[in-house]
């Protein structure tokens, strides 16, 4: 398994920009394939952005496609999500995770077995 945490989560306002980080300790990180997920009050966590394992690949939730981007850097162990135009409906705590299976590019929560712990991320109107 992988250890994961996040960092970066502030209170901003709509149209604001924000990135995040995820650091990742223990296994070998280049094996995994990296996935922001989001949770708001009330709600189911649901997938936002992933990427394959050497960072060559992205994809996105229709709901954030144009507006957040992910990339990682292997050597440095991170992944990021950088969040640009932001909406209140993006208020939420944001997770990454890692599906250590190969080639999979999943979207679904129980693809993905090592979770960070967390970080808020609230966009006031």
């Amino acid at each position: 398994q992988v250890q994961l945490v996040e960092s970066g989560g502030a209170l901003v306002q709509a149209g604001d920009s924000l990135g995040l980080s995820c650091a990742a300790s223990g296994r070998t990180f280049s094996g995994y394939t990296m996935a922001w997920f989001r949770q708001a009050p009330g709600k189911e966590r649901e997938f936002v952005a992933g990427i394959s394992r050497s960072g060559k690949s992205t994809y996105y939730a229709d709901s954030v496609k144009g507006r957040f981007t992910i990339s990682r850097e292997n050597a440095k162990n991170t992944v990021y999500l950088q969040m640009i135009s932001l909406k209140p409906e993006d208020t939420a705590v944001y997770y990454c995770a890692a599906d250590g299976s190969f080639g999979r590019l999943s979207r679904a929560t129980t693809d993905f077995a090592s979770w960070g712990p967390g970080t808020q991320v609230t966009v006031s109107s």
